[in-house]
């Protein structure tokens, strides 16, 4: 299974405790799922928010079980930002 890093930003840092930390998952949903279950509260409600970037790349609107992460790839967690 691949493993890799999650990067936490703004609200999401905070709700997480720390800026990053490793997942070990083949998809996108199964990180957030184990990340849910590592961080109940908080986190969970600011995840329902955020944008994501997987290596580089928006997620957008794709389910997460269809995003495919790579050994040693990193996701980004991306809370709203306030302004333009």
């Amino acid at each position: 299974m691949p493993a890799g890093t999650i990067r936490y930003w703004a609200a999401a840092k905070a709700a997480a405790g720390a800026a990053e930390e490793p997942y070990t998952a083949a998809t996108l949903a199964e990180a957030l799922d184990a990340v849910r279950e590592r961080h109940p509260g908080e986190l969970t409600r600011v995840l329902q928010r955020c944008s994501f970037l997987v290596d580089g790349d928006p997620v957008g609107t794709r389910s997460h079980e269809t995003v495919r992460l790579a050994e040693g790839g990193t996701v980004e967690v991306l809370p709203p930002f306030a302004g333009g």
